[in-house]
């Protein structure tokens, strides 16, 4: 009998070791319910052209406007492809950089449809007022995402359709918390610019910003709005656009002459501006000319200016490289 209970408890034991190596089988390595599988994974979100449905998360992507492929680095994903690479070194001077494996697919303007079908992608990112016209060709490829970063919502404040656009880029390829993460080190260096505006005395400071250069031997100014970019930065940073345009500028910018800085001669402002070295109007064209000479913030040194290569069409990772360059010029750094 006590050899009848002793087969007893232990068949009861190796029962007890199925069952749980049963429910072990149902977990992943970590003790945790498995993961959903990325393929069975399906989002929609809204783009210029509509709705659009994606299946499973994108891992290789061809880009073909900058900012996106900026938005990609951000997030720790490589593009498997980006439009015009030369340009993107020379214009977008972020730390973030992109892999030898990453693919020049032709110039933003005009892909290169062949050079992108070779890299089989499962995503195309494009814009809506350059490609368009190849939206069709693109489809053929791949499943395309276009964004409408000059539409009608988008212009009324540049800044903030930049970190909305920055924020559906994570959603597609799943890397939502990522992306706050990106974003809260964004407001943490903005405050720590905050701090040093403040400690140079120039919280609330009135400046006028411009980039300047040369259209048919003349001089031409693009004097950045309240929608722009680089206001929205300046007023994050607690400055005042002493420059008010009349309507919302799809760019951000209007172009004048030199004359129109004559509307400041009484404004106790700072002029920030940004021009290429072999093409800078101030020290060259404009040099010993009178209506620049004499305007008041000329003549009182309150001119500063920014690296030449300074961009201001980038996404969040520009974003910061523009604050701390904005600060820079305006504490005399």
């Amino acid at each position: 009998m006590k050899k009848l209970g002793l087969l007893s408890a232990l068949f009861i034991v190796f029962i007890l070791v199925l069952t749980a190596c049963g429910e072990s089988d149902d977990k992943n390595e970590t003790g945790n319910e498995p993961e959903t599988n990325s393929d069975e994974r399906t989002i929609t979100i809204e783009d210029a052209m509509g709705e659009q449905t994606i299946e499973g998360v994108p891992e290789n992507i061809v880009v073909l406007e900058w900012s996106y492929a900026e938005n990609l680095l951000a997030l720790g994903i490589q593009p498997a492809g980006v439009a015009d690479l030369d340009g993107f070194h020379q214009w977008v001077n972020i730390d973030a950089e992109f892999d030898e494996s990453v693919e020049d697919v032709g110039t933003r303007q005009e892909p290169n449809l062949e050079a992108i079908a070779r890299l089989n992608p499962d995503l195309i990112i494009g814009v809506d007022f350059r490609h368009e016209q190849h939206l069709n060709s693109l489809k053929d490829i791949a499943p395309v995402v276009t964004f409408a970063p000059y539409g009608e919502e988008a212009i009324e404040d540049h800044y903030q359709n930049m970190i909305n656009e920055f924020q559906t880029v994570a959603k597609i390829v799943d890397k939502e918390a990522e992306a706050e993460k990106v974003l809260a080190d964004l407001e943490e260096f903005t405050k720590e610019q905050i701090d040093r505006v403040a400690e140079a005395g120039l919280e609330g400071s009135r400046y006028v910003a411009t980039q300047a250069f040369t259209a048919q031997n003349t001089p031409v100014l693009r004097l950045f709005t309240d929608n722009s970019i680089v206001s929205q930065v300046m007023s994050n940073l607690g400055f005042e656009n002493a420059y008010e345009s009349d309507t919302v500028e799809t760019y951000g910018y209007t172009e004048v002459s030199i004359e129109a800085l004559q509307n400041f001669q009484d404004e106790n402002l700072e002029f920030l501006y940004i021009v290429q070295e072999d093409d800078n109007v101030f020290e060259n064209q404009l040099k010993d000319n009178p209506v620049w000479e004499n305007l008041s913030f000329v003549q009182e040194g309150n001119t500063h200016a920014l690296p030449g290569d300074t961009w201001t069409f980038g996404g969040v990772l520009s974003a910061e490289v523009l604050t701390e360059q904005l600060v820079n010029a305006m504490v005399n750094e």
